[in-house]
């Protein structure tokens, strides 16, 4: 599974509607990248899977020198001092960051709970706009430097690209339709909650963005996503305007995007942020348990919708804080307010 944290529908935007044909090159380029590195994962050799609890980080850092090969040469590995590379040493703690909240809050012991090696390789490509998990390690693209900069930024754009791995060795869902949408909104989740965590925020004072700062300067808008007003992020005259609903009246049926799973993770995106403003405090303490409960607890399907996983975390807020308590309360009044009868 390969998964983009720029969807497809803002680079064919580009492509199909703006004057400027450097941006258009630009976009081309990034979406035949994008379909080739899809079909096929193009590693020289496995990444290392673990056999058992390490407790700290296993982090390696390799440079694709602008090749659109991979994996790259190796720059830093555990424990290494830093490069010099801002953009590689930002990856190696992007990996820490989120290694240790996943550690620390959730006690996983790396993507697949058996000490993992977590790899990332920067430099992929030229002016590359995007950067994925392809189903064993983190890439990112150095971006072209007016619709996007560099793609290690971000902490919450490792984070959500990481979570596709969580999720891929536990409820392993879909990557099409609302299992898709729901595959995304995780890693849109607890992006978000690995960045409030970083930043030591509650729910009150967090921006609730995906890919704050990413953007170039001259682009109209805040982020990628927003969880708190999905539909909002961006309004663009290359871009185009975020088109995520945060409703199911304005659920997307489309065959583009894998069904539109960048579009409509807006609507459990939602769900996950009023529950969070609901509970208060720090999101990952009551409103990310409970996320994290459904996700990794075994009920889960490949096909689960939105209402099969409404469903399971209200089974797990009333497992974990009691049937009739506020956190139980929460999660249904979060659900019903998007449309989703749990």
């Amino acid at each position: 599974m390969r998964c983009t944290i720029v969807p497809p529908h803002m680079l064919e935007r580009v492509l199909e509607g703006s004057a400027d044909p450097e941006l258009r090159a630009l976009a081309l380029r990034t979406l035949r990248l994008d379909a080739a590195t899809r079909t096929e994962r193009r590693l020289a050799g496995p990444v290392t899977q673990g056999n058992g609890r390490r407790d700290e980080p296993w982090r390696t850092v390799k440079d694709a020198m602008h090749l659109e090969e991979l994996p790259g040469k190796t720059v830093r590995s555990e424990g290494q001092d830093p490069t010099g590379d801002p953009v590689a040493d930002r990856a190696y703690d992007w990996l820490g960051a989120t290694f240790r909240f996943f550690e620390d809050v959730y006690d996983r012991d790396s993507i697949n709970n058996a000490g993992m090696e977590m790899v990332s390789t920067v430099h992929f490509g030229r002016e590359y706009d995007n950067a994925f998990w392809d189903g064993a390690q983190m890439v990112y693209g150095d971006g072209d430097g007016r619709l996007f900069l560099s793609f290690t930024g971000p902490l919450d754009v490792t984070a959500h690209e990481l979570t596709h791995g969580v999720t891929q060795y536990t409820a392993d869902l879909a990557y099409y339709g609302q299992p898709g949408a729901l595959n995304e909104s995780m890693s849109d989740v607890f992006g978000s909650l690995v960045k409030q965590h970083h930043l030591g925020q509650t729910a009150d004072e967090a921006d609730w963005l995906i890919g704050a700062g990413l953007f170039g300067p001259a682009v109209r808008g805040e982020a990628l996503r927003s969880l708190k007003e999905p539909g909002t992020a961006y309004d663009d005259p290359e871009l185009g305007r975020d088109p995520q609903p945060g409703h199911m009246d304005d659920y997307v049926r489309t065959h583009h995007d894998n069904g539109g799973v960048h579009i409509n993770s807006g609507i459990p995106n939602r769900a996950f942020h009023l529950l969070a403003a609901e509970l208060g405090g720090h999101a990952w303490e009551r409103a990310g348990l409970i996320w994290f409960d459904a996700l990794t607890g075994g009920a889960l399907y490949p096909d689960t919708d939105f209402r099969g996983f409404a469903a399971e975390t209200v089974r797990r807020a009333a497992a974990r804080f009691g049937e009739g308590s506020a956190e139980h309360g929460a999660v249904a009044y979060a659900w019903t307010a998007v449309g989703v009868a749990p």
